[in-house]
């Protein structure tokens, strides 16, 4: 089992857990619906396998998955870490969150945020810059939620159909 596995409060259906190694193919299937869903043409197949397949490897993204009972694994979020000059301190990005059509009404997008949010928290990070497709007031709900000051970083947002 790679990273730890647990139902996040309030979603008990959904089940998250870190990509690890085993997990690529997955993660890079979920990349190419992510960058499908965006009208990314993708020219090499293999490019979102190699590109998740380093990250993960070298340590500098932490990908999570979703998995829903009977769908199987159908969203994942990807955080880059950086440093914040301004701020001193660490700091992630979310650049990729994508929930495949099968999972978008089983609340896996709402719980992978949530989770991104609470292992930052938990990182001891000064924010988190969100850079993807959800809803904008229930991400920026979230975000406060977790004890992050809206005014830090920019929030951005494209709403997700």
């Amino acid at each position: 089992m790679n990273g730890q596995t647990h139902p996040p409060q309030g979603d008990p259906t959904v089940v998250l857990r870190a990509a690890g190694e085993d997990d690529i193919e997955t993660a890079a299937g979920l990349f190419r619906g992510y960058l499908d869903f965006y009208g990314v043409a993708v020219e090499d197949p293999d490019r979102p396998r190699a590109f998740l397949a380093e990250r993960i490897r070298a340590g500098e993204s932490l990908v999570l998955l979703a998995d829903l009972p009977g769908a199987g694994t159908v969203g994942f979020a990807q955080v880059y870490r950086t440093f914040s000059s301004l701020a001193m301190r660490p700091v992630w990005i979310l650049y990729d969150l994508y929930v495949a059509p099968s999972g978008r009404r089983g609340g896996a997008g709402r719980a992978l945020l949530r989770e991104v949010l609470r292992r930052a928290r938990e990182a001891g990070v000064a924010g988190v810059q969100l850079e993807t497709a959800y809803d904008n007031a229930a991400a920026q709900a979230l975000y406060e939620s977790e004890g992050f000051a809206r005014e830090e970083f920019h929030v951005y947002f494209h709403e997700l159909d």
